[in-house]
């Protein structure tokens, strides 16, 4: 299975031609870095993993580039200078560097001039750059420029497999690739239609948001269309809310890696979390983390879940794809259609909620109920 699985990625997610380069990539504890002991064999076998996809990716393109880095220790913060030149070619790279660009890009200060030059220098060497990309980092190089330029300018098809388990192998990557993306791309059709959306879960939860101007996209994994991005294990309609309109309370019961001994509530208040409540570890944790930035209290993502072999509820990876959920990420929204650019993203699976859409005429509908989708998708 495990193989079938790996050939799957190449051959059905990503079709990679024999005439391709791709570059697999993953990241290994760095020395302070605290892994809770529950983790710690998958952090171990996730090396594992990424050497075996190299190998297997070996008889179907002409160049496999592999990299492993000490660890970020923060989703959406980018990948070192060395993936850099690897992904998008030494000469992109070097005149980044030239240009005093590649710094404010990986310190995520890069001002909007500086962008439009690092566009034009990327563009004019875009056919150096990699045909796709396998991440399969423990830290989620998704929301980072890095993963943006390669797949919006050089046209790069991306693989994102942040937390990655070995058990996905069996269960959410063993999926109906065609019938997944049927069921997703019809949810976003529907979700599309409204300008505001309402939540709410059994456990608390209560949020709500503009959706205005925003598009809901589809990962369906199937990444096979010139700079397709998605996450493996796919399965969700996502979309970055209008800043500053999300209201609520938000009440965790899973931290992205485990269920919570007790649950933390977060207040939301005009976009961004003012308070976190609660006496678990967890909690103490977040409250750092929002304290570094301000951009990091974001309300950055509304998810929806919509892959049925989808099943644990302790690996975000995972769990944000389960058929039914929701999840609502904080932080970084700058590579989906958001304005928030922060070395943070962080999302939070939410079970059995009630999805209501919120026409433009005022009009309500009800998406989801309780976890079940009430309407034709």
């Amino acid at each position: 299975m495990t193989t079938k699985t790996l050939r799957n990625i190449f051959s059905i997610n990503l079709s990679v031609k024999k005439s391709e380069s791709v570059l697999v990539f993953t990241d290994v504890p760095f020395k302070e870095e605290f892994i809770e002991d529950s983790d710690r064999c998958r952090r171990e076998r996730l090396r594992d993993i990424a050497i075996l996809t190299a190998e297997t990716g070996k008889s179907f393109c002409k160049k496999i580039l592999y990299y492993e880095y000490p660890a970020t220790g923060s989703h959406g913060a980018e990948p070192p200078h060395e993936i850099w030149a690897m992904a998008f070619g030494e000469k992109a790279f070097n005149e980044l560097k030239v240009q005093k660009l590649l710094a404010p890009l990986i310190k995520k200060k890069a001002k909007d001039s500086d962008m439009r030059r690092a566009e034009e220098i990327i563009a004019r060497n875009k056919r150096y750059a990699v045909n796709a990309v396998i991440a399969l980092s423990n830290y989620s190089t998704s929301h980072t420029r890095f993963r943006d330029l390669l797949t919006r300018i050089c046209k790069t098809r991306y693989a994102s497999m942040p937390l990655f388990d070995a058990a996905m192998l069996e269960s959410a990557m063993n999926v109906d690739w065609r019938a997944l993306d049927r069921r997703t791309r019809g949810i976003a059709r529907i979700v599309n239609k409204a300008e505001a959306v309402e939540i709410k879960t059994p456990n608390g939860t209560s949020i709500s948001f503009s959706k205005k101007g925003r598009k809901a996209e589809s990962d369906t994994g199937i990444l096979t269309a010139p700079g397709s991005f998605g996450n493996l294990p796919a399965g969700e309609v996502y979309m970055a809310p209008l800043e500053g309109t999300a209201n609520g309370r938000l009440v965790l019961e899973f931290a992205p890696m485990r269920q919570l001994e007790s649950s933390v509530t977060l207040t939301v208040k005009n976009g961004f979390v003012k308070e976190v409540s609660g006496d678990e570890e967890y909690a103490g944790y977040l409250r750092a983390k929002l304290s570094e930035r301000v951009e990091n209290a974001n309300i950055a993502e509304l998810g929806i879940g919509t892959n049925d072999m989808a099943k644990r509820p302790a690996n975000i990876l995972e769990s944000e794809k389960i058929l039914g959920t929701i999840h609502i990420a904080l932080g970084d929204n700058s590579s989906f259609g958001g304005k928030v650019s922060t070395p943070f993203h962080q999302d939070f699976v939410f079970f059995m909620p009630t999805v209501t859409l919120i026409q433009k005429n005022g009009n309500r509908e009800i998406l989801m109920k309780e976890g079940k989708f009430s309407i034709e998708k």
